[in-house]
């Protein structure tokens, strides 16, 4: 499967839409929109020379291929060097055609090592560096070196998997990172808030929304390895996420027997996408702080919006089996 959704077979999100009639309008023109920016950098970037074992990666919603008008662009240079080697191309090429960092946490826009991301836990492993291996693992897509983008996403999920494998259970270590890594994206949305920094109503519109379609898409196809023998899990989770998250979600609806339940929790997701693809909404969320959005009706839509995501993925999670039992037995101690 291509990793950018060039596909010749429906995709997951189609089969859904074709299912309950579903036509999830705005994801679909982020789609086409992902696909033609990413052929229009590739095409910038054409003279650009890349090494064997490097791979540029695109995250967030280019990851997710949901770029929207007010997109960011946060990408990595991801090599299997040693840390601090040179690689080709350098991020000063690769500047010249990709927009400089939209945050001051000087997360993106860098190269790493995979040795640098596979650093699990203790002092080493910082928010940035967790960041930076688990949406490049959950929520990346490749604009150069795409065999080393798939190797590179291999790599970590061995390491994740090393002394972790039995069969027919979800591999406990990578479920309890991904679990850690939601935890710490609402616990440092708190902080930021504390901080008084700019844009609360967007992103507390996006944890509700596109971070919660990022912890989903993770945890379903980990659950799901309560089916897989322990020497196929890992081809089973590379194949999963080279999918969009959407795409994975809408397999785990219609895998549950919920397609109109998944049509209608994604449905407000493609309407929330909607929403954020329109700069006069855009720019009004972004403008409000939390004393003033409770009572802005783009506000109120947004998390209206975001409620209607997090309950259908609830009720999937805690209303069907197995994955009631799975939820029960690995996120409840």
């Amino acid at each position: 499967m291509d990793p950018r959704g060039a596909t010749a077979a429906l995709t997951a999100l189609q089969r859904l839409g074709a299912r309950t009639g579903e036509g999830f309008p705005a994801l679909a023109a982020a789609r086409e929109r992902t696909q033609r920016r990413l052929a229009d950098a590739c095409a910038a970037l054409g003279d650009v020379d890349v090494d064997a074992d490097v791979t540029v990666a695109l995250m967030g919603s280019w990851g997710r291929r949901e770029l929207t008008s007010g997109s960011d662009e946060d990408w990595l240079v991801v090599h299997r060097r040693p840390a601090g080697a040179p690689v080709r191309p350098g991020v000063q090429e690769l500047s010249r055609v990709l927009r400089p960092p939209a945050g001051a946490q000087e997360i993106f826009n860098r190269a790493v090592a995979v040795q640098e991301l596979v650093r699990f836990g203790l002092d080493a492993d910082d928010n940035a560096n967790m960041t930076q291996r688990l949406l490049f693992l959950l929520e990346s897509v490749p604009l150069l070196g795409e065999r080393a983008h798939r190797d590179a996403q291999r790599a970590i999920l061995a390491a994740y998997l090393e002394g972790d494998r039995r069969d027919r259970r979800p591999p406990r270590f990578l479920l309890n990172d991904v679990v850690r890594y939601w935890r710490t994206i609402a616990v440092d949305f708190e902080g930021k808030a504390r901080q008084g920094t700019r844009k609360w109503a967007l992103r507390h519109a996006k944890l509700r929304t596109s971070r919660t379609i990022l912890f989903a898409g993770g945890l379903l196809p980990i659950l799901g390895c309560h089916h897989v023998v322990a020497d196929e899990v890992l081809d089973f989770l590379l194949e999963a996420f080279s999918d969009p998250p959407t795409d994975r979600i809408a397999r785990a609806f219609l895998e549950h027997d919920a397609a109109d339940a998944g049509a209608r929790t994604l449905g407000a997701y493609d309407r929330f996408l909607a929403l954020v693809d329109d700069p006069a909404r855009r720019a009004r969320l972004e403008s409000l702080d939390r004393g003033a959005a409770l009572g802005d009706e783009v506000f109120v839509e947004a998390r209206r919006l975001g409620r209607e995501v997090q309950q259908g993925l609830l009720a999937l999670l805690f209303e069907r089996e197995p994955l009631r039992r799975l939820v029960r037995q690995y996120l409840v101690f």
